[in-house]
């Protein structure tokens, strides 16, 4: 519940602008005052009447309103919430965000504010995968901002993809748990990520294809349902999300190192591609080529970091899940894993090089559990992180 808190919610302009007015009876109906403000273009959309009617408080229009700022000016408004949420958040709004700029209200009450902002991006599918919405989307998550969504669907432009704003209730938990309310408040949970990287020498090692996307979204998701997140990478190609802890690593075994270290925890969840093998004889300085033929290099199994918080006989996580990345018979190598490791679930893909999912922005997941096998749709990796991270919210009985 969000009894007392106070909201001040910023509706852009875009369709998904009807879905605010039952985000403001939601966020009452949980305890929460909201304080809406419009933008112009959001006005076009919805009116300012419906948006103070379902939130019973005044409206925010103008930046240069003299009356608005006699009674409470942009900077006092931009502090008196406990939260700041954009729904929509337009492809301008982030731009803007992002850019710094205060030119209307809604851009000047986010760069006045002390407080913490919690976006719900909503545009075409074109503009969400444009190189700048990717760069401010960046910006902005370096800056802190939480992002709730967006979602993969229909269009109201007739298109297809992700774009779509994400749905109320999902929004209201993005706000629970940006407020220290979310199902998984008070929960410790390790997260491992990304390739490790073994070096050969200096200059060269040995590694796979893994981005570290799929482990970077599960991360953020975890946080937004309250959960105070370790997050141990190894050389991802994407970052690392705002808002959790994090320890960057190269090897394997210091991979290790930093998952001993970061025990004890609820929830253990292990998507890192840890290199089975590392160089035993890795060189000191760049090998030559030379009329020797190749170097003889001599191979070391790297420690089993799974397994060995799995088969821990004190202070085990209540929850250790692991990740299968196959290319064959999928399901039974996940369901063998699943039973050598000693783990609770292996959430399985198929990253054959076809499916473009090593690397790429969507996956296609089996989670295996003791009760058997759930086969999941493909989806963006963000979407696949909030269904596990729900999942584990309900399986600590806390969703």
């Amino acid at each position: 519940m969000l009894t007392g808190k106070r909201i001040l919610l910023i509706i852009g302009g875009g369709i998904a602008a009807y879905k605010s007015l039952d985000l403001i009876r939601r966020l009452r109906d949980e305890g929460a005052g909201v304080t809406p403000v419009l933008t112009r273009a959001a006005e076009e959309f919805v009116t300012p009447l419906s948006a103070s009617a379902l939130a019973a408080e005044k409206v925010y229009r103008d930046l240069f309103d003299l009356t608005d700022e006699a009674e409470m000016g942009h900077i006092e408004l931009s502090r008196a919430a406990d939260l700041v949420v954009v729904a929509p958040a337009t492809a301008d709004l982030m731009a803007k965000m992002a850019g710094g700029h205060a030119n209307d209200l809604a851009s000047t009450l986010l760069m006045a504010t002390d407080k913490r902002v919690l976006i719900a991006p909503a545009m075409n599918v074109r503009m969400w995968e444009h190189a700048a919405t990717r760069r401010n989307l960046a910006t902005l998550q370096g800056d802190g901002v939480r992002v709730v969504g967006p979602n993969e669907g229909d269009m109201a432009c007739g298109e297809f993809g992700p774009g779509r704003m994400a749905e109320v209730p999902e929004i209201v938990a993005g706000v629970r748990a940006a407020l220290g309310e979310g199902p998984l408040k008070g929960k410790h949970v390790l997260v491992t990520s990304g390739p490790t990287h073994e070096p050969i020498d200096p200059v060269r090692y040995i590694a796979n294809r893994s981005s570290g996307a799929q482990g970077a979204a599960l991360a953020a998701a975890l946080r937004d349902l309250g959960a105070r997140v370790s997050f141990i990478t190894g050389p991802a190609s994407v970052a690392s999300p705002a808002g959790v802890a994090v320890a960057q690593v190269e090897t394997a075994r210091e991979m290790e190192a930093a998952v001993q270290a970061a025990l004890p925890a609820d929830v253990a969840v292990f998507a890192a591609a840890v290199a089975d093998w590392r160089v035993e004889n890795a060189a000191g300085e760049k090998m030559k080529k030379d009329a020797g033929g190749a170097p003889d290099l001599s191979f070391a199994e790297n420690p089993d970091i799974l397994a060995g918080v799995a088969q821990m006989t004190a202070g085990r996580p209540e929850l250790v899940v692991g990740f299968a990345a196959e290319t064959t018979d999928v399901i039974t190598h996940a369901e063998a894993k699943r039973a050598r490791k000693g783990c609770d679930w292996i959430v399985a893909n198929d990253v054959s090089p076809e499916t473009g999912i090593m690397g790429g922005a969507e996956n296609a997941v089996h989670l295996v559990t003791a009760d058997g096998v759930e086969d999941w749709p493909r989806m963006g990796k963000d979407e696949v992180a909030r269904r596990l991270a729900a999942r584990i919210a309900e399986a600590l009985g806390a969703g």
